[in-house]
């Protein structure tokens, strides 16, 4: 090195070490780095270099091949700085990254992000120790505030989410659940003068059941609510008449809580995983752009122990021209290194004038516009035994030419009913459905679509033109299981923000005036898929195997095809922290279908591969920002959103983007091929090949409004006389139950 480039690089270190202040940081990973490498992958001889990057970066460490490899110090031009580990360019492993404003991250890394156990102290003293994934704190952690406030407890998704205390710097705590940040949930609040309020909190504040209690003994029990017209309780004074006779419960809003701020989480200016990186001949790389992997068959593998005990090969490219071939799916081969997708047809054909269904479209939208538009008192979320009686519904009728209540419109006249509408109404409200958006997307210019075939049960389906909402009709059996199981789906889904049930928005029935007196029952659902990610497979799985697979030739399946359980042939590899959840939520979800007496259910997966996007060469940009391929113009041929590669790995190191993620909804995955035995034709899950394939999975637990009634339990018995009754769909809830898990963990391993 000469004199003058090392003269450079001391001032330069110098310079940046004054902007440094001392501090520790730690991480946590996204995707586990894979610990096996085909023999010929590995990297070369590694050595010591220095090396002034184009523009202007500096990098000082172990080198191989052409990338940083071992030991190492990145510079960055603005003054940011990562000190430790790398493999194959990448950060990976122990290390420290420094920015400008002296704030400090120091732990483990993981393809770029800070993802593991680590520190991260801000520029003002603030310290977070615990759990990270992807940039984010994730798991147990402990957070030290500037102003001496101290939290101790569980975070999802960067924010404090479950269970956790709060010390103020003033001796006032608070120990009990949290939701996104605020206290939500059970939970009790000492203050230091020895005052307390036990029970439930929304959105920071005392809401529901509750008892404050004074040090002296007195205390007051009631339902709380920061609307006085909404609060009742019962004060008891200690052992005397005096004392808080005429106290006033909003007092505690007043008064108490101002000196019980919960300090907001500071934000990070620019993540690791945001930093670009500028090796030779690679300029312009994101530290977290993702690796791919090839057909294991490719070269001197070792085997990997996958997490459920079973071999697995694979092996790592070094390049983005490996990809997937188009037909994912039910053949096993690859023909192509490129990933072809067809391209995604919007499902569904639009309902317009002269359709069958047209005027019913007009009575459902008619209807949904009136209900919801209808004025309501404001409910708190404690609803009443009454609100859930099957016989609470309410009758609107509409003529053509109009009523006092209802518009005139040039559908034929119909009656409407309404089940539950408060229950339902309080449903959007915990589901955060602002009713205007959704008055919009169901009622708004945009007609609905009727999916081109009818489900098996016999039910039509019906999307929003924007693809959040999906009608369904019902049977009037189902409409009574729904309404039965009502008030503990309330509670499951009240108690349990990631829960996979689907989300139920509304039900309704539409009755046609003249002789038939037609009455059409449904239920408004939310779409599992709307996303700007396309879905490029989707299946649905029982875990059942008798005439579980998809009758179609290989070449009629595309991306609106719906495979099933013998279909499927891929596991799906979740971060720890995410399976762990998965499998917590897979068993309330379960548990509660279980005591509804509910079976036949199924899990619902989409799959976005990321390659389909990465190289998809015709994307043009939409209104949204998202990158759409280009079509014939035809409407009806559009297809769904995909992303360009440049716009992916944005997407990807984006803080807002991985905060959006929820469980079944925007998950990064790795999805590992399997291949079947070819003399077991009833084998659920495959065995791995080590094709690992990086993807977005979406997934749900749909088709819950099946009881085990006397049909039910009639199909069982006729079956078990013709096939294995382990094999067959209807069986009892509880072994159904059983069945579902046992399969479910063996479809979604831990990526160890």
């Amino acid at each position: 090195m000469s004199k003058e480039l090392r003269f450079f690089v001391k001032a330069w270190e110098a310079t940046v070490r004054k902007t440094h202040i001392g501090g520790k940081k730690r991480a946590n990973p996204l995707f586990t780095t894979m610990s096996v490498v085909p023999a010929d992958d590995e990297p070369g001889e590694t050595y010591h270099t220095e090396k002034v990057l184009a523009n202007g970066d500096f990098y000082t460490g172990q080198w191989a091949n052409s990338y940083a490899h071992g030991q190492g110090k990145y510079l960055w031009a603005d003054g940011c700085m990562y000190v430790g580990e790398w493999q194959k360019g990448k950060t990976a492993g122990k290390g420290k990254f420094s920015w400008p404003s002296g704030a400090t991250y120091e732990g483990d890394f993981k393809n770029g992000f800070m993802d593991g156990k680590g520190t991260y102290t801000g520029s003002f003293g603030e310290t977070y120790r615990g759990s990270w994934v992807m940039n984010l704190r994730y798991g147990q952690g402990t957070k030290s505030f500037v102003n001496g406030d101290h939290y101790e407890g569980e975070w999802r998704r960067g924010l404090q989410d479950g269970q956790g205390r709060y010390q103020w710097k003033n001796g006032n705590h608070y120990i009990g659940q949290w939701r996104n940040g605020m206290i939500h949930g059970s939970g009790t609040m000492i203050w230091s003068n020895g005052n307390r309020y036990d029970g439930s909190w929304e959105e920071g504040l005392p809401k529901g059941n509750g008892t404050f209690r004074w040090a002296d003994g007195s205390f007051y029990v009631g339902v709380w609510s920061k609307e006085s017209k909404d609060q009742m309780g019962t004060y008891y004074p200690a052992g005397s008449s005096g004392g808080h006779v005429d106290w006033d419960p909003q007092e505690v809003f007043a008064v108490d809580l101002n000196d019980c701020k919960v300090c907001p989480v500071e934000t990070i200016s620019i993540f690791p995983s945001q930093k670009m990186l500028n090796w030779p001949g690679m300029e312009g790389e994101f530290m977290n752009k993702p690796p791919i992997y090839k057909n294991g068959s490719e070269g001197n593998v070792r085997p990997r122990r996958s997490s459920d005990a079973r071999s697995s090969n694979f092996s790592r490219g070094s390049n983005c021209d490996s990809t997937l071939d188009g037909n994912v799916g039910l053949e096993g081969s690859f023909a192509s290194n490129r990933f072809r997708v067809q391209p995604m047809k919007k499902q569904g054909v639009t309902i317009s004038k002269g359709h069958k269904n047209y005027d019913l479209m007009l009575n459902l939208q008619l209807g949904i516009r009136h209900s919801v538009g209808r004025p309501a008192p404001t409910t708190s979320l404690d609803l009443k035994t009454s609100a859930f009686d099957p016989r609470e519904k309410v009758w609107t009728k509409f003529p053509p030419e109009g009523s006092k209540y209802t518009p005139p419109h040039q559908s034929s006249d119909f009656k409407w009913k309404d089940y539950c509408p408060v229950v339902f109404r309080t449903l959007r409200k915990l589901f955060k459905v602002d009713p205007a958006d959704y008055m919009i997307s169901l009622c708004g210019n945009d007609a609905l679509r009727e999916l081109s075939s009818p489900g098996k049960s016999g039910s039509f389906f019906y999307l929003t033109n924007d693809d959040r909402y999906m009608i369904k009709t019902m049977k009037k059996a189902e409409v009574k299981v729904l309404l039965r199981m009502l008030p503990a789906y309330y509670n499951h889904v009240r108690a349990f923000e990631n829960t996979l049930v689907t989300k139920f928005f509304g039900l309704h029935c539409v009755k046609l005036t003249g002789p038939t007196q037609k009455k059409v029952r449904f239920v408004i659902m939310g779409n599992l898929f709307c996303s700007e990610y396309g879905i490029h497979r989707r299946f649905d799985l029982k875990g059942s195997s008798l005439g579980r697979t998809t009758n179609k030739p290989a070449a009629e399946i595309d991306a609106t095809t719906t495979l099933k359980d013998l279909d499927l042939n891929y596991i799906f590899r979740l971060q720890k922290v995410w399976f762990q959840e998965f499998c917590r939520q897979v068993d309330r979800d379960c548990d509660f279908l279980e005591q509804e007496r509910i079976m036949d259910y199924s899990l619902l997966i989409g799959l976005h591969f990321r390659e389909a996007s990465c190289n998809d060469p015709l994307a043009t940009p939409d209104r949204s920002g998202v990158r759409t391929p280009t079509g014939n113009g035809d409407p009806d041929n559009e297809g769904a959103p995909r992303v360009s590669k440049g716009e992916m790995d944005r997407l990807l190191s984006d803080p807002n983007r991985w905060a959006s993620i929820r469980l079944g909804i925007n998950m990064p995955a790795w999805a590992e091929k399997t291949v079947r035995k070819t003399d077991c034709e009833a084998q659920l899950v495959g065995e791995p090949t080590g094709e690992l394939y990086d993807v977005i999975l979406f997934f749900g637990i749909i088709d819950i409004l099946q009881d085990y009634d006397i049909s039910k339990k009639l199909e069982h018995a006729y079956k078990s006389f013709q096939y294995d009754p382990t094999i067959i769909s209807a069986v009892d809830p509880k072994q159904y139950s059983r069945r579902f898990r046992a399969f479910i963990f063996r479809v979604f391993v831990e990526d160890t």
